[in-house]
This record gives C-alpha cells, sequence and structure tokens, in this order.
C-alpha cells in the first residue's frame, strides 16, 4: 500500500477520529496527539489494513483504547471529559447565549454519565454510527448497546427537565 492509497482509506474518517478524542481528552492538543497517534499505528501497520473489513471501526477502537490508556497514565491525571463540536447558524447574540447554555448543560450531564454511556452517546448520536459499527468498536451485544443509549439519552432529557421547571409548579 502505497502514501495516496493510505491517504484515501483514512483522510475519509480522520476528523470523526479527532472528534472521539476530544470528547474523551480534555484539550484540542491531546485530542490532535491522539489523532496523529493513531494515523502513525495505522500508517506502520500499512501493509495489515487489507486483513481489516471495516478500518474505520478499527480505528475509532484504537483511538478509544489510546484515549483510555491516556486517561489512566499519570501525565494525563489532569484530563477530563469535553466536547465542543457544536456548530450554529447565524442567530440574535441571545438565542446564541441560549443555545450555548443549552449546549454546555448537555456536556456537562455527558461527562457525569458512566464510561461506556458517554462512549455510546458519542459514536451514536454525535458520529452517527450505526448499532453494529458501536457493538463492534465497545465489544458489547446490541442489546446492551441499545440499553446503555437508551440510558443516557433518558438521563439527559430528565436533567434537563429537571432545571428547564426548577421553580415553575
Amino acid at each position: 500500500m502505497n502514501q495516496s492509497d493510505f491517504l484515501e482509506v483514512v483522510l475519509p474518517f480522520k476528523d470523526k477520529v479527532f472528534r472521539l478524542a476530544k470528547r474523551l481528552l480534555v484539550s484540542r492538543e491531546e485530542a490532535e496527539d491522539a489523532t496523529q497517534e493513531l494515523i502513525f499505528k495505522l500508517w506502520k501497520n500499512k501493509s495489515k489494513i487489507g486483513n481489516y473489513k471495516n478500518v474505520e471501526a478499527f480505528a475509532m477502537t484504537m483511538t478509544k483504547n489510546y484515549c483510555y490508556d491516556r486517561l489512566k497514565s499519570k501525565q494525563a491525571s489532569n484530563l477530563t471529559l469535553v466536547h465542543s463540536n457544536y456548530k450554529e447558524k447565524e442567530t440574535s447574540l441571545d438565542k446564541k447565549l441560549e443555545y450555548q447554555d443549552s449546549v454546555n448543560q448537555v456536556h456537562q450531564l455527558i461527562e457525569k454519565l458512566p464510561e461506556n454511556q458517554k462512549i455510546i452517546i458519542q459514536l451514536r448520536d454525535v458520529e452517527q454510527y450505526d448499532f453494529e459499527e458501536i457493538c463492534k468498536m465497545v465489544d458489547m451485544k446490541p442489546t446492551a448497546v441499545r440499553v446503555a443509549l437508551s440510558r443516557a439519552r433518558k438521563t439527559i432529557r430528565e436533567e434537563l427537565i429537571k432545571k428547564h421547571n426548577y421553580g415553575v409548579s
């Protein structure tokens, strides 16, 4: 596999790898490092890439594992879950602030979810992977993935309803 073939395979999902790394690691720099490390590992093993049915799913699994390793390492003891992949249309300043506040609330609620639910909601609702791919990436059965996603969404929904109905009888 030459360089152009490699880039043709890897570049389409590079941004997804970055977003997952960004979801799991604290800073943009850490996510960029994780993305670069993943691409380097894939390049080192480019001769084996043809053996994988879904290189993208494999790369996402590698990214998840790399990020978990970084979070467990002593160097990364100050890393926390962060995500800022929200883009908005041109709107008034009031609406922008309101939207940003809502997005921040959702991010904070996602941070409080159990690890599996964080990963699954990122892969499904942000990256829009299908359930079969998510099952392979997180090494879970489809039913378990659906239950974890449902619980994550329900938790977020209930917490948002509590915040919005605060003080209302």
